[in-house]
């Protein structure tokens, strides 16, 4: 079973589609968005597949062991991609609301770190190889200056996590990484305030595009498979050369 958070959209239902084709059982998180849950659950059903989505908000504290504890009663989780996600409103920092960027920690730093601790509870008591990704941003690198450079940070703080986790569970069979997405086309740029930020971002990418979610997804997907057996404490960037 592969357990996705914030998988109802954007790059973590691409990556809940991949995953569900390559033949794994997918349990995904989302908060509000229902509709768009139940029509990718039953996308994956219509092609053959086992999905389960599951109402819940990671910057929650309770929500790690009730994301495991549902999923599980389909099947062992034996892998987790935290792709949850918010970039929080666009602009610069001195205008940023305190709401605003407690909001971006609680979910792209501590609800990662949370989730990532339950997995790594679960996976020691019972001796699973499992395997994480944890879903971070190029803006961890060129902190998103005008932009949002409290996402910056949460994701810089996201890639420094998954270098020390993955140093620390390797031994015991467990592997974690992260991806470093470019500029994606999802809908986390209007969510932001400003739809138009991929075709703005595309002349500065040497690819000349942004990615498309499934870009990012295969990725990830890849860090799953016994392909990456040797790759731990990694982060792979996928920025189209950015």
């Amino acid at each position: 079973m592969v357990l996705v958070t914030g998988g109802s959209r954007g790059i973590g239902a691409a990556i809940v589609r991949g995953a569900a084709a390559r033949g794994h059982r997918v349990a995904f998180s989302y908060v509000t968005n229902a509709g768009a849950a139940t029509a990718l659950v039953d996308e994956i059903a219509a092609a053959g597949g086992i999905a389960l989505a599951i109402q819940a908000d990671v910057a929650d504290p309770s929500a790690p062991a009730r994301l495991f504890d549902a999923a599980e009663a389909l099947d062992p989780v034996t892998a987790l991609v935290n792709n949850a996600g918010v970039t929080g409103r666009l602009g610069r920092l001195a205008d940023l609301p305190l709401d605003a960027l407690c909001k971006t920690i609680d979910t792209n730093l501590t609800g990662t770190i949370l989730m990532a601790q339950e997995a790594v509870r679960r996976w020691e008591a019972t001796g699973t190889p499992g395997r994480m990704v944890n879903i971070s941003s190029v803006a961890a690198t060129l902190g998103a200056p005008g932009e949002y450079v409290h996402y910056a940070a949460t994701k810089a703080a996201v890639e420094a996590f998954t270098i020390g986790l993955g140093k620390e569970v390797a031994g015991r069979g467990i592997r974690v990484n992260a991806v470093s997405p470019g500029t994606t086309m999802t809908e986390i740029h209007a969510a932001g305030g400003n739809p138009d930020r991929p075709a703005q971002v595309a002349p500065r990418v040497p690819l000349g595009r942004v990615a498309e979610p499934e870009e990012i997804a295969a990725a990830v997907l890849w860090l799953l498979t016994d392909e990456a057996s040797y790759v731990a404490g990694t982060v792979l960037r996928v920025g189209g050369g950015v």
